[in-house]
């Protein structure tokens, strides 16, 4: 019997709704992809922590020109199970931002901008990036790709890009613990490979977007021959969900002229391969040992002068 694709609504099963200091990344991270009245009210909690945090749902939606239900869907869509549940995570955030925590930086790059303001606007940028996509990564769906890549017979990775390039790391990561991985760029091999997938195998999709057609079409055919599915996204709700077990979502950087999506979020890609890579050396951790040991012996005379 084939799989059905999987229904998205609200926050995921088991997972827990994101800590108060979460709450601004976890909105930088959903905006894109909201409507235009969900991101008045996004803004508007996000801006005034504390002023909406004294409102009825009534009283926010009239604030934000929107409607209750509006209110009540993006609270839902920001891993809230209800307005209730928000205006709780409000007052928490408004009572750290009062604590005297610095404000956030500019950190648009001009063209004419001296390379040490460069430097140091890219540097608060990436800090940002991965403070964000750490306080807004489920541990719950970590824990869940952890444990299938672990006890995987084989793996396949696909990405196009720059994160074909984060694709490469994750395969080459796992192959020197000793895991069977391949990253696939090219989007008929990845297929091919995909076909070739079955319960016990783990397909793991990155995409920023979450709508790389060639990096979903082999997800796809991996969901549909049984085998255990994680897609790395900025967009939880992107199309690639659809065929994703398990979802682990990346903080969306902002974008500038000179440092376009595809870049910037490469960052926090890279982040959450690590957090897995760790978390199954953890679980194969004396395969894993030996495996790099044996590695680092067959390079060694690489390294000699």
């Amino acid at each position: 019997m084939s799989q059905k694709v999987k229904e998205i609504f609200g926050p995921a099963a088991g997972s827990t709704p994101p800590a108060p200091a979460a709450l601004a990344a976890k909105v930088r991270m959903l905006a894109p992809s909201m409507t235009r009245s969900m991101q008045r009210v996004a803004e508007a909690v996000a801006n005034d922590p504390a002023g909406c945090a004294a409102l009825t749902v009534t009283g926010l939606a009239e604030l934000t020109g929107t409607s209750e239900a509006t209110v009540v869907r993006t609270a839902r869509l920001l891993g809230y199970p209800g307005y209730r549940d928000l205006r709780l995570a409000l007052a928490g955030l408004a009572a750290q931002q009062q604590s005297g925590r610095a404000p956030a930086i500019t950190t648009d790059i001009a063209v004419d901008d001296p390379i040490a303001d460069v430097v140091a606007k890219l540097a608060y940028d990436e800090q940002q990036t991965l403070a964000d996509t750490a306080a807004g990564l489920d541990t719950v769906q970590l824990t869940a790709a952890v444990t299938a890549a672990a006890a995987a017979r084989r793996i396949d990775v696909y990405g196009v890009g720059a994160s074909g390039l984060v694709a490469q790391d994750l395969a080459q990561k796992l192959l020197r613990i000793g895991l069977i991985a391949h990253a696939h760029s090219d989007p008929h091999l990845a297929v091919t490979n995909a076909v070739q997938l079955r319960a016990g195998d783990v397909a793991i999709a990155i995409t920023h977007s979450g709508s790389t057609g060639d990096v979903i079409e082999p997800l796809r055919v991996a969901f549909e021959h049984g085998a255990t599915t994680v897609a790395i996204t900025g967009r939880p709700d992107g199309a690639v969900t659809q065929y994703a077990d398990h979802v682990l979502t990346t903080s969306t950087a902002r974008e500038s002229e000179l440092r376009p999506a595809a870049m910037s979020s490469r960052t926090s890609q890279l982040l959450v391969v690590d957090c897995l890579f760790v978390g199954v050396a953890q679980r194969t951790y004396d395969r894993a040992a030996g495996a790099l040991a044996a590695s680092y012996e067959a390079l060694a005379h690489r390294h000699r002068r």
